[in-house]
């Protein structure tokens, strides 16, 4: 495995796996007595050891081989650990909790604290367009606000104010978690959730298209009957008429043309349901764990973070109901604490620092987007009136029109902003919008939004473009797409080397590889989950979802996917990891981690970045003098069965559970990639990773011979390193010497344990 070292007294840096320096220092092998706590992590033991080309034999352990090759696929999880529900967690929450999201009154308002009803009867959670959306009220929402006083708040009471919100939120299940980690667990959790409903959608749309079909054939039999005619004694078939569809073929087409809940908006309110939606109370000033220049990839996500409380609204803000808390008495409301600039209002002028915000509603939603009447001084606009009168700054947040997302954009938190002043005026369509002028913060963090598009155009559109380039192409064409490498930190610049390049796994001499698998009788894809036998192995049911060139719904025991004997096409949503890279990825050097991996394209949570590959050997086997570092135990078997304090995921069926072999709390094979492998080699390690390892099966149910697979955790956006965590236990690692070894880790991460192990 790849490891984080650290140069020394100027000298040569210590030996890391993606190093090609021939100098070193002994990393050692781990004690083999008590291996280390993890899920399916992989394990260190030394530098690259050279093998004989003839004493290992070519296995394919991948399914399908296709030449096709798709492009980067649109954006959009792993599973993340429960949180822990303690009834005093839950009754404090049940007091606290604030519903900010409206999903055709899905929640009941008696779920509600009354925090939460009035705020939502203050308006807050409808739509922005008064015309559209509510015609026939006047557009008044809550109670109405006499002239406020201006009472202006201080900057540096801010940060007061955020930390009195924050105290009644903290969730027990998070403790001893940084706020940034909270933040990636909770969007984690929404991905899930998320994917979850996505493959509800997905059955549902099929049970629906296969209702479509016998209808329609059914239809076309009538239709034949009813245009023969008697002629003498024979019989010939008139030309059809064009009638009208059937009541039947009418109302299923409704059923399937219907819009169903959105699959982002059912895992709001399933989080909400839950009780795990990070902030439940509204806020002023920053969130913790939430950085400037941080991208969302759905408003969806921004919600479920308390960062902007509506899936739809341009402006959040804090209600009536908020004045009756101590530690704002002294505010008028509503008070705005967000607002989106997403290019909606025609009147909208953004010059980075400064901005002219247009105000809420008389827009055509539904059409052209354009003012169709005038705006009226209620609910966010006389929010962000109050905002100018006393002061009090409202986060920014920029979307901008992305490819890469579900929703059709990104969303770039840009920090905190102060509303200097606001007027009425006619728009560029004719009527009355309110225009309010917002100026950022001196002593933040540069605004991101334009770095991010320019890290965007930075991403080269093809290798020609790549500074220190030192390889076109590590695979030598066995991939997909090309795999550069790139040097710009050593002088002169070198290209990784000492391995053999492979795309598919391979076996030590002599080792044995288990028979195909009994195979599905699925004709072309695996839809139908009561007649698939790979997705009765699977929990009944498939673990991916075709969306964005497919996905993992959940971290799983293992996965079990189609393999040689299944009749289905190798396009199949059950052979997702077996098609080959499906992103482009770079191979980079760093200053102190060695060699490093970045993709050019935004990879959606649960998507499959790519195997381990390597020898396949058997862990007593593995040369015990020279060093590898390379090396991955594979401790499916060991996660299955919950040794050593594995952590369980998703159960698997107990017939994949190698039951006549004896427990061993020590894996019996491992992957070898230190003369053999793929770009699986060059990935490090961090404490906060953005990939987690799933073991799979396809050719074989061998669980102790399953592949290794990293998949993505996250929505990874592009140029950003991936990382996965190796699951080291501290003082798991001892040297030749009998001695425990210790490295210091670099991964960077906010919450880095400074040792890998």
């Amino acid at each position: 495995m790849t490891s984080s070292f650290a140069e020394q007294d100027g000298s040569l840096p210590t030996i890391s796996p993606n190093s090609d320096t021939k100098e070193s220092t002994t990393i050692g092998r781990r004690k083999r007595g008590r291996p280390k706590k993890r899920v399916s992590p992989p394990v260190v033991s030394g530098t690259v050891t050279k093998r004989d080309e003839n004493s290992y034999n070519d296995v394919v352990i991948g399914d399908c081989v296709t030449k096709e090759t798709s492009g980067p696929n649109d954006v959009e999880q792993s599973s993340i650990a429960g949180r822990r529900k303690t009834a005093g967690r839950l009754r404090k929450q049940a007091a606290d909790i604030t519903n900010d999201v409206n999903l055709c009154s899905a929640i009941p308002p008696a779920s509600l604290n009354p925090v939460a009803a009035e705020y939502d009867a203050s308006g807050n959670t409808g739509m922005e367009n008064d015309c559209v959306m509510r015609e026939g009220s006047d557009g008044h929402c809550g109670k109405a606000v006499g002239r406020p006083r201006k009472q202006v708040v201080q900057i540096d009471q801010i940060d007061a104010l955020s930390a009195g919100a924050a105290m009644d939120v903290e969730c027990d299940g998070a403790e001893g978690k940084n706020d940034h980690m909270k933040v990636k667990d909770t969007l984690r959790l929404f991905n899930k959730h998320y994917l979850h409903f996505v493959q509800e959608e997905e059955r549902r749309s099929k049970e629906v298209e296969a209702t479509l079909s016998k209808v329609s054939k059914a239809a076309k039999g009538k239709s034949k009957g009813k245009n023969k005619k008697v002629v003498g004694n024979s019989s010939e078939v008139s030309k059809p008429s064009k009638s009208k569809k059937s009541k039947a073929e009418d109302g299923n087409e409704e059923i399937l043309k219907r819009a169903s809940k959105r699959p982002d908006l059912k895992a709001i309110r399933k989080m909400n349901e839950d009780q795990t939606v990070l902030n439940h109370q509204k806020r002023i000033g920053s969130v913790p764990g939430i950085d400037v220049g941080q991208q969302f990839f759905s408003r969806a996500e921004m919600v479920v973070l308390g960062l902007h409380g509506h899936w739809l609204n341009g402006i959040d803000y804090m209600g009536q109901s908020y004045s009756k808390l101590e530690m704002y008495k002294h505010l008028t409301f509503p008070i705005a604490v967000c607002i989106v600039l997403s290019g909606m209002y025609e009147d909208d002028t953004d010059n980075a620092d400064e901005v002219v915000y247009t105000g809420q509603g008389g827009n055509d939603l539904l059409g052209s987007k354009h003012q169709i009447c005038d705006q009226k001084m209620t609910r966010g606009n006389l929010a962000l009136k109050n905002n100018a009168d006393t002061g009090v700054p409202v986060r920014v947040v920029r979307g901008h029109e992305s490819a890469n997302s579900y929703c059709g954009k990104v969303y770039t938190y840009d920090g905190l902003y102060k509303v200097i002043k606001w007027w009425g005026e006619k728009g560029v369509s004719g009527f009355t919008v309110f225009k309010y002028k917002l100026r950022r913060l001196d002593g933040q963090p540069n605004l991101t939004t334009k770095q991010v598009h320019f890290a965007r155009a930075q991403a080269p559109k093809s290798i020609s473009e790549l500074r220190g380039l030192v390889s076109e192409d590590i695979s030598e064409g066995q991939e997909n797409y090309p795999i550069p490498a790139t040097n710009e930190v050593d002088d002169p610049p070198f290209a990784p080397k000492g391995f053999v390049y492979s795309k598919s796994m391979r076996s030590a001499k002599g080792l044995k590889i288990p028979p195909n698998a009994n195979g599905c009788t699925c004709v072309g894809d695996c839809v139908d989950i009561s007649k698939c036998a790979c997705a009765r192995l699977n929990g009944f049911d498939f673990p991916y979802v075709r969306k964005d060139g497919g996905r993992l719904v959940e971290a799983k025991d293992v996965v079990i996917e189609c393999g040689p004997n299944c009749s289905c096409k190798c396009s199949c949503v059950n052979r997702i990891s077996q098609l080959g890279l499906q992103y482009r990825l770079e191979v980079y050097r760093t200053p102190k981690k060695g060699w490093a991996v970045r993709s050019w394209d935004t990879i959606p949570s649960g998507a499959p970045v790519c195997e381990y590959i390597g020898v396949l050997e058997r862990s007593e086997e593995v040369d015990t003098v020279s060093e590898n570092s390379y090396i991955f135990d594979i401790d499916c078997d060991q996660t299955m069965k919950g040794l050593d304090g594995r952590e369980r995921r998703l159960g698997a069926l107990a017939s994949l559970m190698d039951n006549d072999d004896k427990p061993s709390d020590v894996p019996e094979f491992c992957i070898n990639a230190g003369s053999v492998g793929n770009v699986a080699r060059f990935i490090n390690h961090s404490c906060e990773p953005n990939l987690f390892v799933q073991c799979v099966l396809s050719t074989h149910h061998k669980t102790k011979m399953a592949r290794v697979v990293l998949f993505a955790a996250d929505t990874i956006p592009p140029l950003q390193e991936l990382t996965y965590d190796y699951g080291y236990r501290l003082d798991s690692v001892e040297g030749s010497d009998g001695k425990v070894k210790t490295l210091e880790c670099y991964c960077g991460a906010t919450g880095c344990r400074k040792r890998l192990y």
